[in-house]
């Protein structure tokens, strides 16, 4: 058995065995196959897909090539979830606090963010002394003693996963479905995930751009969640526009309070309630309008957001001292009518470049920098009216004029949840 005669294979649309992708997995962990050879195999898988066994037998290899969580001393109640990624997403900061009061655990292993998507860690961090990096003896002591904890991915967690992702990310092969499946599957198979909800966006500023291929993906991880015990709901929501009106790190932040604290209504919050819902209902095995009205009364009478408190406590924060960007730019409207889209690709990639985010992980960020975006969809805004509102140290240029359309005619197809799959 060797590489090239796999690579061929592959090129050639034929189905791998599973001793050939373990062999491929095991051999490009040790350095027995260089990354221009996993490149040219990524290339082929990309055009010529996967069957689902050869996805299973990747994600099966890729969750056992390093360390595994065991969260069996958690019970049974434990639910993770999982968004494919998008702008302004802070909804596992809102989320968590929501299905820990509920009486569900939590236990979440996050990351940061790269590129125009942000990270929960990163937003976590912005809180001064919160504290990200918990031991696994920390965290299942945390998740026992709130029901609820948040720390950084450990290093050593699908190493396979890892090697391979850095190596997609620069060959042109992040969009392949069955690569996106195996990845996020193999990590959560490691973490010990045994029900789990995911958010699958669609739109301008997801990795999955159309509802068919969102469909296709979240078929493939329930079958891959069904193959290692996971029960697995996919919930399919909208990301052409912007997750609430908060882009950047501790004014994400401070939209999750907004949201657990003052009940601010919008799309944030239904999405917040809907995820929410399903994981209550996967954790105590209740209905999902049961589920709901728990949720609902939670965040109604502030148990969801003293969760959030005791978290940030627990973990040393201080919310008191979540930094404030002084400098502000106000970005004013041009004409006038109804807001029908805005891109949240361009906002995701502004909001980088006013030291939000990140273009390599080396990149230091500026946790008070970022967007607020004030009006929303279908919104009527007249000439001169601030449309968002930009808080940096860096001095500002040109502003890209095509992340706001406005329209004589309001945008009729704004759905927030296309499809729930299970």
């Amino acid at each position: 058995m060797n590489i090239i005669d796999i690579i061929n294979k592959k090129r050639k649309k034929q189905e791998l065995t599973d001793e050939e992708i373990k062999y491929v997995i095991d051999n490009f962990l040790n350095g027995t196959i260089k990354d221009y050879q996993m490149s040219s195999l990524l290339m082929a898988i990309l055009l010529n897909d996967m069957t689902n066994e050869e996805i299973y037998s990747l994600t099966k290899y890729m969750a056992a090539s390093g360390e595994q969580l065991d969260l069996t001393s958690l019970g049974t109640n434990v639910v993770d979830k999982h968004s494919t990624g998008g702008v302004g997403d802070k909804t596992t900061l809102i989320i968590a606090p929501i299905v820990a009061s509920c009486g569900v655990k939590v236990a979440k292993m996050s990351g940061r963010g790269l590129g125009h998507t942000g990270g929960t860690i990163d937003k976590l961090e912005s809180i001064p002394g919160f504290t990200v990096n918990l031991t696994e003896k920390e965290f299942i002591n945390e998740v026992n003693d709130i029901g609820l904890a948040i720390t950084s991915q450990t290093e050593n967690v699908a190493l396979a996963d890892k090697k391979i992702y850095a190596l997609r990310d620069v060959t042109g092969t992040v969009e392949s479905i069955p690569l996106i499946a195996s990845s996020i599957m193999s990590k959560k198979i490691a973490l010990g995930a045994k029900k789990l909800v995911l958010d699958v966006k669609v739109g301008s500023g997801a990795l999955i751009k159309n509802i068919d291929d969102a469909r296709r993906l979240s078929r493939l991880m329930i079958d891959i969640g069904k193959h290692s015990g996971i029960d697995v709901i996919c919930i399919l929501t909208n990301m052409s526009v912007p997750l609430g009106n908060n882009i950047g790190n501790a004014l994400e932040v401070s939209e999750a309070i907004d949201i657990l604290h003052n009940h601010k209504k919008g799309s944030l919050y239904e999405l917040c309630v809907e995820l929410s819902s399903y994981m209550v209902s996967l954790g105590l095995k209740i209905s999902y309008e049961e589920a709901k009205e728990k949720v609902l009364n939670n965040i109604d009478n502030d148990e969801a957001y003293d969760k959030f408190l005791e978290l940030v406590k627990t973990q040393h924060g201080n919310i008191d001292k979540l930094p404030q960007e002084k400098t502000k730019y106000e970005i004013k409207t041009m004409t006038e009518g109804y807001l029908v889209d805005i891109d949240a690709y361009k906002l995701g990639v502004l909001s980088m470049s006013l030291g939000a985010g990140r273009l390599t992980k080396e990149d230091k960020l500026d946790y008070s920098a970022g967007i607020i975006v004030n009006k929303n969809i279908n919104d009527y805004v007249k000439k001169g009216d601030v449309i968002m509102t930009l808080y940096t140290k860096k001095k500002i240029t040109n502003i890209d004029n095509t992340i706001f359309k406005i329209s004589d005619k309001k945008n009729r197809n704004n759905k927030l949840i296309y499809e729930i799959i299970k």
